[in-house]
């Protein structure tokens, strides 16, 4: 979009915060670039230049604006509607990638040579991989000095700098203050909100609408004990990420998503709010999702009604996709039961003093000890159970973020006992494919018959050519019509 200087110039005039992360303004006289929602009075257009990523303004001499902070900007919905290289490479960017592994990991993960992904990226986006980490560990970096009481030398590593020479003139280049200098700033605003030891607390920015009822009430209807609680208006949860384990805690308020955050590593911190807003679905695009399916005439009555719905996702693909065989052709009561065994069983103990959360979910590495004998499953669904543990232990089907969506899906469709729901609510909520369909689901066909579309599978997937690449979000919608709990946020 940052192509279209018209459509960038007349979105700065009208400060529309929809455009927030689609593009950034940078601005020659000032040396500064903004969100397009920034409060300032919008400068000449002559002297406006668009660019696609914070990192690439970075790069090109421009800090952030003090008033937008156009780093904290919700991330750009093509990364999340996209199935390319440049698409996989920045959702690998975002869950910390390059930080942990290097260029060399993420090139190996996309199954490019480095040069082509630098390429790719830099005729996209403006900026390499190496530029991109940058940017976001400086935005980590403000993350921890602006919540938290940590000495600076902390948190410089903790953001993944490798010297603290190198953190404080990343700090001074990109925010135009000293590290000393942003954390008295954020003391003096936010002296009257208590802060809780041994934590972090952020806001998490996203496009409105946000329609919190099916995001959290699916979530909750759904948690597993131990792993996932709902406590004080906040959906809680317990995270395994690359350095430690962590607890966060997740509440919807009117314009962010509370988030606060206990790690037992604060390396994790980057990938651990990557992964949140992933499971929240925070940077979509609610209004072109909207927009398309209201042109249906039988949908847009549910799309006027409660706009905004976003794809209740997970933290961890491979959860999930145990998770869905658990959940075969069962209610939502015992799918938890069957997990809360697992947990009980296999899942690593975790300390909690806030709330009640026991355990992490367990690894694929664990679940390939279970004995198929001890699972409370038909015959058939301990094979398909194992069949995908082993899979997911050895490496053979890697599920993430930046699964290839048809290739995933090929490899799920190969296993025995995996049917065309089970793939695609794992395409849906695991590997966030926004096109992924339930045609058969019998929730999905109720609503269809109750709102005169066709309620057969070939029929409504015929009819659902038009929701087209948004059939993940029009499935929402059509739950909606149900009074299952998975709907309502919880009290």
């Amino acid at each position: 979009m940052y192509t279209d200087t018209d459509r960038c110039v007349r979105a700065v005039r009208s400060k529309d915060a929809r455009f927030d992360g689609w593009f950034f303004t940078a601005v020659r006289t000032t040396g500064i670039y903004c969100r397009p929602s920034c409060p300032a009075v919008p400068p000449k257009v002559e002297n406006m230049t668009f660019l696609p990523s914070a990192a690439a303004c970075q790069q090109a001499g421009f800090r952030a604006c003090k008033r937008c902070r156009p780093d904290t900007s919700p991330g750009s919905p093509e990364w999340n509607a996209r199935a390319d290289a440049v698409a996989r490479a920045m959702r690998l960017i975002q869950d910390g990638v390059v930080d942990r592994e290097g260029v060399p990991g993420l090139a190996a993960r996309l199954g490019y040579s480095t040069r082509q992904v630098e390429r790719q990226l830099n005729a996209e986006l403006g900026a390499g991989p190496l530029a991109l980490a940058r940017a976001q560990r400086a935005q980590t970096a403000r993350l921890l000095i602006e919540t938290s009481g940590l000495p600076m030398g902390d948190v410089a590593f903790a953001a993944g700098f490798s010297s603290i020479r190198t953190f404080n003139e990343t700090v001074r280049e990109v925010f135009a203050l000293a590290p000393g200098e942003l954390r008295l700033r954020a003391e003096k605003a936010n002296r009257h909100v208590p802060r809780v030891p041994g934590s972090i607390s952020l806001r998490l920015p996203y496009r409105a609408p946000l329609n919190p009822d099916n995001l959290f009430g699916h979530l909750v209807a759904t948690a597993v004990p131990g792993v996932e609680e709902w406590r004080a208006g906040a959906y809680r949860r317990t995270l395994r990420l690359p350095y430690g384990t962590g607890v966060v805690a997740l509440s919807p308020q009117p314009d962010h998503i509370g988030c606060q955050l206990a790690l037992t590593d604060l390396r994790d911190l980057t990938i651990a709010i990557s992964r949140c807003r992933w499971m929240l679905d925070l940077d979509a695009d609610p209004e072109a999702v909207d927009e398309q399916l209201r042109a249906d005439p039988l949908l847009a009555p549910l799309v006027d009604k409660a706009p905004g719905r976003r794809v209740p996702r997970t933290v961890d693909a491979a959860e999930f996709a145990v998770r869905a065989v658990l959940g075969q052709q069962v209610s939502t009561a015992a799918a938890r039961t069957h997990a809360a065994r697992l947990v009980t069983a296999y899942g690593e103990p975790v300390a909690d003093p806030e709330g009640g959360l026991t355990h992490l979910f367990p690894s694929p590495q664990a679940l390939a000890a279970l004995d198929p004998q001890s699972l409370a499953l038909p015959a058939s669904r301990r094979t398909t159970l194992t069949t995908l543990v082993g899979a997911l232990a050895d490496g053979s089907l890697p599920l993430g973020i930046d699964s290839d969506w048809e290739a995933a899906r090929a490899q799920l469709n190969a296993l025995p006992g995996f049917g065309p729901w089970t793939t695609e609510v794992i395409a849906m909520r695991a590997l966030g494919d926004p096109d992924a369909f339930l045609p058969s689901d019998l929730g999905v066909r109720r609503a269809a018959k109750e709102l005169g579309l066709p309620s057969t599978p070939a029929a409504l997937t015929a009819r659902a050519a038009g929701w087209r690449p948004w059939r993940a979000y029009a499935v929402q919608y059509l739950w909606a019509t149900d009074a299952h709990p998975i709907n309502h946020l919880p009290v």
